[in-house]
């Protein structure tokens, strides 16, 4: 046995040696040598962007396919084993391609004489000034550069502004945040630059909420076969892909259920993409969100009802929880502590817990299961390429 050998990839993206050595950038496989290089073995690639490691958007471009895909279901599989949960089966990872990312957010900042436009440093606010980006789409990229161009001219240049771009039914999707745009000449740049851009709306955020300031369209986003209105910059899957995949395994658990309900619901991702005959009931504490999944469940007649709740503060009882065949839940973060304790204690078959948090989805596997529920199917998602951020959705079935 070698001690010095890379063995696995650590949550946060540092290479674990045999003996419990943390090494950057090591990918499994690689030997660390004793002048304290490495020797990269053949899952180690060469990082497709000339920004890694320094820039804060990848933290895993050295590895290949093979090992990012073992990074993305290790990730998961191990934090439910340190709550003592295990899969009974574990699907195939989905990996995103690259240049996929369709929501992204940047800085934009004058640090003395010069301005930098891009990501930041992971845990700093150094921005990495953006020349390539193989995570985002073509278009954002696009996008992004025409904007570096016209926020350095027209920034003052004590600025310091937050770019989030999201693509819609329509175009681009683009909120500035922390600009004050004063005078009727910049109005009129800002107003020229969206409209030869292609911008489908451009929203100004002064300190006091989004207030679009270019919008020649409503601007929708699809959702299973439906048009919803989005709200700036408003939650959206990472990917195209990783929602259709996320989608896909959420309707193999729900699709014999009658009643579903569907929990942080957002602007109904799941809830739409339920079979025009099952009857749904969606739950959500963003306004905007729960309005714009209302209208667009009202004028495709649908049986779905909205309810502007949040499940925090009140999240729904294990009585009224009975009244469903399957629950689906895709709670922030910090995962569902409340909701889950009502779960584990209903009689409800079956559940489709959506999440971004392996450490909070395995604290509150844990507690369904000591509520009586089996996780049966787990199914791992790496919509951020690169990225140590993963997702999952687990199936879970009442004993």
């Amino acid at each position: 046995m070698n001690d010095n050998v890379i063995v696995r990839v650590a949550a946060r993206g540092d290479g674990v040696t045999e003996d419990g050595r943390y090494i950057a950038h090591a990918a499994p496989g690689d030997e660390l040598r004793e002048d304290g290089g490495l020797t990269h073995g053949p899952r180690h690639q060469e990082p497709a962007c000339k920004h890694f490691p320094l820039c804060g958007g990848c933290q895993l471009q050295h590895l290949d396919e093979a090992a990012l895909e073992d990074f993305v279901r290790d990730r998961v599989v191990h934090a439910l084993s340190t709550q003592g949960v295990e899969a009974a089966e574990v699907m195939p990872v989905h990996l995103s391609p690259p240049k996929s990312r369709r929501r992204v957010a940047l800085r934009a900042a004058w640090t003395g004489k010069e301005f930098h436009f891009g990501f930041s440093t992971e845990k700093s606010h150094r921005i990495i000034d953006l020349q390539q980006c193989e995570v985002m789409t073509p278009e954002l990229f696009s996008l992004a550069g025409n904007l570096r161009i016209f926020l350095k001219e027209h920034m003052q240049k004590y600025g310091h502004v937050q770019i989030k771009m999201a693509m819609t039914g329509q175009g681009i999707d683009l909120l500035i945040e922390n600009w004050v745009a004063e005078g009727l000449e910049l109005h009129e740049a800002i107003s020229e630059f969206a409209g030869q851009n292609g911008v489908a709306r451009l929203s100004l955020d002064e300190g006091y909420g989004p207030t679009p300031f270019w919008e020649p369209e409503p601007v929708t986003v699809p959702l299973g076969d439906v048009s919803v209105a989005y709200p700036p910059f408003a939650f959206l899957q990472a990917t195209m892909d990783g929602e259709e995949k996320l989608v896909e395994a959420v309707k193999a658990i729900t699709s014999e259920a009658k009643n579903v309900a569907d929990l942080f619901c957002g602007l109904g991702t799941f809830a739409l993409s339920m079979a025009d005959e099952q009857k749904t009931y969606a739950a959500e504490a963003d306004q905007q969100a729960i309005l714009a999944l209302k209208t667009a469940a009202n004028m495709t007649g649908r049986a779905l009802f909205t309810e502007h709740r949040d499940l925090f503060r009140r999240p729904l009882t294990a009585e009224e929880l009975n009244k469903f065949g399957a629950v689906i839940l895709d709670p922030p973060r910090a995962g569902a502590k409340d909701q889950i304790a009502q779960l584990a204690a209903s009689s409800v078959p079956r559940i489709a817990y959506v999440s971004c948090n392996p450490n909070s989805f395995a604290r509150d596997a844990k507690t369904l299961e000591a509520g009586g529920y089996k996780l049966q199917r787990l199914w791992p998602v790496g919509q951020f390429r690169w990225a140590t951020h993963v997702e999952m959705v687990g199936e879970f079935l009442k004993a």
